[in-house]
């Protein structure tokens, strides 16, 4: 953790009906001064979003050798490369040659970062998941933010329910391709 770095807490209820997957997480997530609460709120809907054994935070954008989420499997050897934001070409190339599956979740616009990677070379580019969500969502998400969060995430038929500090949004997860 930096110098700098605000810490947060989320309690966490998760229901990915979509996935099977229910469990009560209990998240520390440092922010970085030069981070933004939209970049972070990202960060722990993707941590969420792909919940599975092995998985953790990096030291987000204080990495730069990783991404803001990871799974690794019992040995040490990542199988899942998260990136978060809008990663350049690089980052993505050596994140897909590296893990058996690459995702990125983004708070921006998908059509300008995907733009961004037009003409580049990325390691099976179209294996890539780069979800989005309903424009406003994150920025939404971000304003509700504490430094104790308790959170509940409900996920069906690719719609995400979001209840944080008593605000409740919803949002569509989009999926695009490379």
């Amino acid at each position: 953790m930096s110098i700098g770095a605000v810490i947060h807490t989320f309690a966490v209820q998760l229901a990915d009906v979509d996935r099977g997957v229910y469990d009560d997480l209990s998240l520390r997530v440092a922010r970085q001064a030069s981070e933004t609460d939209a970049f972070m709120m990202t960060r722990v809907l993707a941590y969420c979003l792909e919940f599975e054994e092995g998985i953790a935070f990096s030291e987000g954008i204080a990495s730069a050798d990783e991404p803001a989420v990871l799974v690794r499997d019992r040995t040490g050897a990542v199988t899942a490369w998260i990136e978060v934001g809008a990663p350049d070409a690089a980052r993505l190339h050596f994140g897909s040659k590296l893990a058996d599956r690459t995702a990125v979740y983004t708070h921006r616009d998908p059509v300008r970062v995907i733009a961004q990677w037009t003409g580049k070379t990325i390691h099976r580019a179209d294996a890539i998941a780069v979800h989005s969500f309903d424009p406003g969502f994150v920025e939404a998400a971000a304003a509700a933010l504490g430094r104790r969060n308790t959170m509940t995430l409900s996920v069906t038929e690719h719609q995400l329910y979001l209840d944080l500090n008593g605000t409740t949004l919803t949002s569509g997860i989009h999926d695009h391709s490379i």
